[in-house]
């Protein structure tokens, strides 16, 4: 039972990760019809601006562990929402009109010269965290003991999957951005301006994938400029898995994907963990092709 519990809240704390990527790709979509490929690239962006604002400045040694995190965890999420901007200003924003081929092609072209930057910058090699950021605290759940660590990250991965929901359903600026994925010519006839609507997408995208960095940073306490094209294809699945298009479906994708993933690793091999993960997604795609909670319709996103 102690181990059972040990590999779902692990599941869980990956799938919440997953979760967060997927928003991104799930948002993109939503609103553009676009794949942004270079999506996991920004996630991998996030985990190395968060390596070189730990040691650079020591935020947990001058203000403490969880307000250092709190702070650095802001300071990388704004950083890669400026970077996402800046992406769609120069990548995307000038092909909104051409063949959606071309848009692609230009987010796979946006993938590479990131991820080369990445390398360029830090080298080959990988990067370790500090270890001294967070106490190897564990505490007790139900009586069994989890580390603190994972406890954080789910805990941060649910409100923010939660806030953005909140965001998107709640407030004027969420319903423009419901009413650009409907219908573009509509939403701009009723007043909205679909420019700064998708500006607000890569803003809001790549900030939640930027925090997946550093989440990924913090807890496996390592990082390689590749890593955006492992989780990114992970992220992409687990939006598929829940409905291309639907935010909520995209959360609930990237939780079970890392279930699926953590249990299979536990009880049948962890060298087929990958395996058993794409193995789950086609057979929910076969029975529902549009994903568990169905693809992007009006109300939905």
């Amino acid at each position: 039972m102690e181990e059972f519990f040990q590999q779902l809240t692990n599941g869980l704390a990956v799938g919440g990760i997953y979760a967060l990527i997927a928003l991104g790709y799930t948002m993109v979509y939503g609103v553009l019809k676009l794949i942004n490929f270079a999506h996991g690239d920004l996630f991998t962006l996030g985990a190395y601006l968060g390596f070189t604002l730990l040691t650079s400045f020591g935020l947990s040694d001058r203000v403490g562990p969880l307000l250092g995190v709190l702070i650095l965890a802001l300071m990388v999420m704004g950083l890669v929402a400026l970077v996402g901007m800046i992406l769609e200003r120069s990548a995307y924003k000038p092909l909104r009109q051409s063949p959606r081929l071309s848009a692609v092609v230009s987010a796979l072209g946006a993938s590479i010269f990131i991820q080369n930057s990445i390398m360029l910058v830090y080298g080959p090699n990988i990067q370790v965290y500090p270890h001294n950021i967070m106490p190897d605290t564990v505490i007790h759940l139900f009586g069994m003991p989890v580390p603190l660590m994972r406890i954080l990250i789910l805990v941060a991965s649910v409100v923010l999957m939660v806030a953005l929901y909140l965001f998107i359903q709640k407030t004027r600026t969420g319903t423009a951005i419901r009413a650009a994925a409907i219908d573009q010519g509509a939403a701009a006839l009723m007043g909205i301006n679909v420019d700064r609507v998708i500006m607000l997408v890569f803003l809001l995208g790549p900030a939640l994938g930027g925090s997946a960095g550093l989440m990924v940073g913090l807890y496996y306490g390592q990082v390689n400029f590749t890593m955006g094209w492992v989780y990114g294809l992970k992220a992409f699945t687990a939006a598929i898995l829940g409905g291309i298009g639907n935010i909520p479906g995209a959360m609930l994708g990237g939780l079970l994907l890392g279930l699926v993933e953590a249990l299979g690793a536990a009880y049948i091999s962890i060298a087929w963990k990958d395996a058993i993960a794409f193995g789950v997604l086609i057979f929910i795609l076969i029975v529902r092709p549009t994903g568990l909670l169905g693809e992007r319709v009006a109300d939905k996103i």
